[in-house]
Parts: C-alpha cells; sequence; structure tokens
C-alpha cells in the first residue's frame, strides 16, 4: 500500500509500489500470505506508526493520552497526530514530507506563536501561529519544498500564506477530512485494548 513516505517521489513514476508491487525475493509474486484477526490490527498500528514517523513508545503514550479524553478513541487519536508540529508544517506545505517536515521543526527552523519551536511532538492548539523564524526564510529546502507543494490542498482547519512561510490554526482536524490515506483507527484502539 502507498504511504507517501517519500515525498514527491511517491506522486511520479519512481515510486517503489508502482515499479514493484509484490514482496522482494525469488517467490515473492508466488507468495500470498493470509493474515487475519491479530495480524491485521498489528499492521493497521505499523502503518500509521510508519506514516506519522514515530516510535513505538511515542505511539503508546499518545494512545493512552487519547484514550484518557471523553468521546471516540480512535478519533481523538488521529487529532493527536494530526496535530503534532512536524504533521502541521507537513500540511502546510513547508516539507514535501513528513521526515523533511521533522527534520525542518528539529533544526529549529519553526517558531509557534514567536517562541522557537524544535521538538516535532509538540501539539499545537487552535489560535496557534506556526511560521518559519526570521533568520530561516531563505532556507533553500523550506523555499523548494513550497513550491512542490503548490499544487496540495490545505486542510479546512488550517489557514496558510505561502509567501510569508507562515500558517494558523483555525480548528481541530476532524476525522471525515484525513481521507487521503485509508486508516482503520478502530483496529488499532482493538489492539491497544487487549
Amino acid at each position: 500500500m502507498k504511504l507517501f513516505l517519500k515525498g514527491e517521489r511517491c506522486h511520479s513514476e519512481k515510486c517503489a509500489i508502482e515499479k514493484r508491487n509484490f514482496p522482494p525475493g525469488q517467490h515473492g509474486k508466488a507468495r500470498k500470505p493470509k493474515i487475519q484477526g491479530y495480524g491485521l490490527q498489528l499492521r493497521e498500528k505499523q502503518k500509521v506508526r510508519r506514516i506519522y514517523g514515530m516510535l513505538e513508545g511515542q505511539f503508546r503514550n499518545l494512545f493512552e493520552k487519547a484514550a484518557r479524553m471523553k468521546g471516540v478513541t480512535g478519533d481523538h487519536m488521529m487529532g493527536l497526530l494530526e496535530r503534532r508540529l512536524d504533521n502541521v508544517v507537513y500540511r502546510m506545505g513547508f516539507g514535501t514530507s513528513r521526515a523533511q517536515s521533522r527534520q525542518i521543526v528539529r533544526h529549529g527552523h519553526i517558531q509557534v506563536n514567536g517562541r522557537k519551536v524544535n521538538i516535532p511532538s509538540f501539539t499545537v492548539k487552535q489560535g496557534d501561529t506556526v511560521e518559519v523564524r526570521e533568520k530561516s526564510r531563505n532556507n533553500t529546502a523550506i523555499l523548494s519544498s513550497r513550491d512542490a507543494t503548490a499544487h496540495q490542498p490545505v486542510p479546512n482547519w488550517l489557514e496558510v500564506d505561502r509567501e510569508n512561510l507562515k500558517g494558523r490554526v483555525i480548528g481541530m482536524p476532524k476525522r471525515e477530512e484525513l481521507v487521503q490515506i485509508q486508516i482503520n483507527e478502530q483496529m488499532i484502539v482493538e489492539l491497544y485494548s487487549k
């Protein structure tokens, strides 16, 4: 399944899934594994972890935080994942992939509400202003990413000014808006509830 981990490469013919959509090895095409129950739940969790670039401990803590919130755990979990600073930078178009956005945040190019933040797992709130720092506005990686992602739509819960490299969180992400990748968060909730 295409997870869009490699940024622009996933939208071209160079994508590995387009080139070779079967497991490696001599018997890759013939092998058809049957996955059911626990295997499906585990695969769904691993898929979400790889999409957002998180370690197991981080992901587990985020799930437990979502489980403590009132309401549907799966929706809260997806909302917390989307509100991570590295993901917000990716959604605004300042990075072509979440990994690149994570690196941009880690290297101190981003500020939230006028203060430098270099923690990718920082959770933004409604009303927060996320922008590229003044010293980093001429960074070629950020500018080329902005130009490469100009065609991508911006989620409804974000307001972006691409010219000034800044944006605002104007709402909370809703589960219905996250349809880019097929994720069944209920299977992750079932896996962690065992």
